[in-house]
């Protein structure tokens, strides 16, 4: 028996196509993390504000404030010598200006809790908090408040963040 070169072709192709489905899979699976404000620009929000997703998932964030221009910051010293409030160890992001219908993606594949701010914003209590898979316990970083030498988080700031079992019990945590 012999077999033809076509066959063989048509078998790599789809091991190929095979060996790219679970990555598309994953990329089908992307949350989307809205930048939103009212007509007046007096209050801006993340829309959901605490999300939880399983690891290796994408987390897109997306500016549909026509009015303002927002981060998605992570909450960690080597930006902005911030306190840690992500895992550590975990790759910290930094959108930088996203203007109104641009987005930024990242993938968070570490579990435990990710906080995360808008840099203009943070003072109004733009914050947010992502939960990744199954942590045992919040991190001793999800308390610390100011890291040695950075900035402190301002209250309105601490105080608006969604509690990790709410986001747990819940899945999605929206603005009240």
């Amino acid at each position: 028996m012999t077999i033809s070169r076509r066959t063989i072709l048509r078998i790599g192709g789809g091991v190929l196509a095979g060996l790219a489905l679970p990555r598309l899979l994953l990329a089908a699976d992307a949350v989307e993390i809205r930048m939103k404000g009212n007509a007046d620009g007096s209050h801006v929000w993340f829309d959901p504000m605490g999300l939880r997703i399983e690891p290796g998932q994408t987390v897109r964030w997306i500016n549909l404030d026509p009015g303002n221009s927002h981060t998605a910051t992570a909450y960690h010293p080597k930006i902005f010598e911030r306190p840690l409030r992500i895992p550590e160890g975990a790759e910290p992001w930094n959108s930088d200006y996203l203007l109104p219908n641009e987005s930024f993606s990242v993938t968070l594949t570490q579990e435990g809790v990710y906080d995360f701010y808008c840099v203009p914003h943070e003072h109004a209590g733009m914050v947010g908090r992502i939960v990744v898979g199954q942590p045992g316990r919040p991190p001793a970083a999800s308390v610390s408040a100011q890291a040695a030498g950075g900035e402190p988080i301002p209250d309105i700031a601490l105080q608006a963040f969604p509690p990790v079992d709410e986001i747990m019990r819940r899945g999605i945590v929206r603005r009240t």
